[in-house]
């Protein structure tokens, strides 16, 4: 039996706010040069806002397109760069009649098979300290797994993995890789790197170990308004450590691969999705008690 192994690109990039069409440029030239070194990733992921810069306020209604576009602008510049099939991960500003999102796409380029395989909308939209999105976005409605050509694949964007119950969803519904494309502003530069770093690192290897899960952190890096952002993509191994990362603030390009025939021993090691399968039933008779309190 061939092993299930696929090489992922995780790109670190930094967008010039507001400029979708230099921002594909720019994409395009990080593709060329990664043909020219003789890398040639299965999936490439971006970060949140990746074509746009994160902070936009009220200027989501200029830069947002819909998945269709999004999808087609991708396909004319795959087209032009690239000579095989690419999964592509990326966050973007989704338009969709008379709403918008913050949104995750995966799509195939080219092959028998292309087009996109899901959209992901994000559900906690922060609208606290320096964040301000359910202003100028709507709420996404759940959580689901979808079907590649390298596994069963999940996104959840930014505040939607801070709270843990999403990425258990998913690894309940099958997903064997979640990718997180995130946009986080630097917090408490002290010491070697922000505490933040620290705190995503943390949350995103438990999340790894705890569902015997691949897990993809697509981060933002540079600066904008004055705010920088982290950066510290990182690929994380389903016994929860970490497998690459990569630099603070800076653009990057970081290149793995993922083997998923290792899902299956960590999860034989440390059991805790079938523990937590066995154990559902008699939690969603709580989760239905505890909806009470909130209605």
């Amino acid at each position: 039996m061939q092993p299930r192994v696929f090489q992922v690109g995780i790109l670190q990039l930094k967008p010039s706010k507001g400029k979708r069409a230099q921002n594909l440029e720019h994409l395009k030239t990080v593709m060329q040069e990664l043909l020219s070194a003789g890398e040639k990733p299965d999936v490439l992921v971006l970060p949140e806002g990746a074509l746009t810069g994160y902070f936009l306020q009220g200027g989501v209604r200029e830069l947002a397109v819909t998945r269709d576009q999004l999808f087609e602008e991708l396909e004319d510049l795959w087209r032009e760069v690239w000579d095989a099939p690419l999964d592509v991960v990326i966050g973007f500003f989704e338009r969709s009649d008379n709403d918008y999102y913050n949104s995750g796409m995966y799509a195939q380029l080219g092959g028998e098979h292309a087009g996109i395989k899901h959209v992901h909308r994000k559900v906690f939209l922060p609208t606290y300290g320096v964040f301000d999105e359910e202003r100028y976005q709507s709420r996404g409605a759940g959580f689901e797994a979808f079907d590649t050509r390298f596994g069963k694949s999940a996104i959840v964007i930014c505040e939607d993995a801070w709270h843990t119950i999403t990425t258990t969803i998913c690894a309940l519904k099958g997903a064997e890789v979640i990718y997180i494309p995130s946009a986080s502003p630097v917090r408490n530069l002290e010491g070697e790197e922000p505490s933040n770093v620290r705190y995503w690192h943390n949350l995103v290897s438990g999340i790894a170990a705890e569902h015997g899960v691949f897990v993809v952190l697509s981060s933002l890096p540079g600066f904008e308004g004055g705010k920088g952002l982290m950066g510290a993509s990182a690929l994380f191994h389903p016994r929860g450590h970490i497998v690459a990362r990569a630099a603070i603030l800076e653009e990057a390009v970081l290149i793995s691969n993922i083997y998923l025939d290792e899902i299956q021993p960590a999860r034989y090691e440390n059991p805790l999705l079938s523990d937590l399968r066995a154990g559902l039933p008699g939690m969603i008779v709580s989760l239905e008690e505890a909806l009470k309190w909130v209605r």
